[in-house]
């Protein structure tokens, strides 16, 4: 009898049926693995020094990766020391194909522009299959393709983080080794954590209805000189949100545009919600974590 291949799918599975003289082969994929996924041993917010910034930033390629060994020619190994030299070659090819791209404006790119879903098309699932939430992944699974190539970003340049390291109560000389310029926090106007102009966003909003948290941030336009963008936010649950302007143009490249977004609880819920907030324009699209906490 001459070989025949034939492929049906029956009930979602994919069957192939090798026949060949009497013999009958049968092989039976009954699903594809979830990739990425989040592992057990990877770290876990919430942050317990900076509560006000969502952490972990980013998640990356971090098990049985191949590698090079000092005691044998190479090793398959798992963690963050994996995960660690993915990103930092990627921010390497950022930088060297955006040299004039701050430390910030390069985490920017790669958080915002990261992706939530899996290979199957369902969000990223952790170590208990279960959808895994910001404290395990925040802004998603790094995409070195986009984040070379996007519209907006979040910077912050050394004098930025003045406000926000002497409103952790740092001493002078502690802010001074840090911002490599002489400090004096007194003369500081502090802001909270929250307010730091970073790429994901958390906040603490109380469960008076009545009463509502509002943070600013800045985006850079490193996209098309002349564009337009307009905010689109997945709703946390039992959370009102709303953002001014909700549609920034902008008329060259580097121009920046500052935008409120004030959180209010529509229910009196008092554990951890998410939500997302994109910018849209006719060509890109970048996305910032939303996280709300209880007051």
């Amino acid at each position: 009898m001459r070989a025949e291949l034939m492929w049906r799918k029956m009930s979602g599975l994919l069957i192939q049926i090798c026949m060949s003289r009497p013999l009958i082969q049968v092989l039976l994929i009954t699903h594809t693995p979830h990739s990425p996924m989040i592992t057990s041993f990877s770290s876990r917010g919430p942050s317990h020094i900076t509560l006000g910034i969502l952490k972990p930033d980013i998640i990356g390629p971090g098990v049985n990766v191949l590698t090079a060994w000092n005691t044998q020619k190479f090793n398959i190994i798992s963690g963050t020391s994996m995960s660690c030299p993915h990103l930092s070659g990627i921010a390497a090819l950022i930088k060297r194909a955006h040299p004039d791209w701050s430390p910030a404006v390069i985490k920017s790119a790669i958080m915002t522009t990261a992706y939530t879903k899996d290979n199957t098309k369902h969000p990223i699932i952790n170590e208990t299959s279960r959808p895994a939430d910001y404290f395990a992944m925040s802004a998603g699974h790094v995409n070195p393709r986009k984040a070379i190539n996007l519209g907006l970003v979040y910077d912050l340049s050394p004098e930025d983080y003045c406000p926000y390291l002497c409103g952790l109560g740092l001493s002078n000389s502690k802010v001074r080794a840090i911002v490599h310029n002489p400090v004096n926090c007194s003369l500081v106007k502090a802001i909270t954590e929250e307010e730091l102009n970073y790429p994901s966003i958390t906040v603490q909003v109380p469960a008076n209805k009545k009463r509502s948290v509002g943070l600013t941030r800045t985006v850079t336009n490193v996209g098309e000189p002349t564009s337009a963008y307009y905010a689109v936010v997945n709703t946390p649950k039992g959370v009102s949100v709303k953002v001014q302007p909700r549609v920034p143009s902008f008329m060259s490249g580097k121009e920046k545009k500052s935008f409120t977004i004030c959180f209010r609880r529509t229910r009196g819920r008092s554990g951890v919600v998410e939500g997302q907030l994109h910018w849209v324009s006719t060509k890109r699209s970048v996305r910032s974590p939303l996280s709300i906490t209880p007051e």
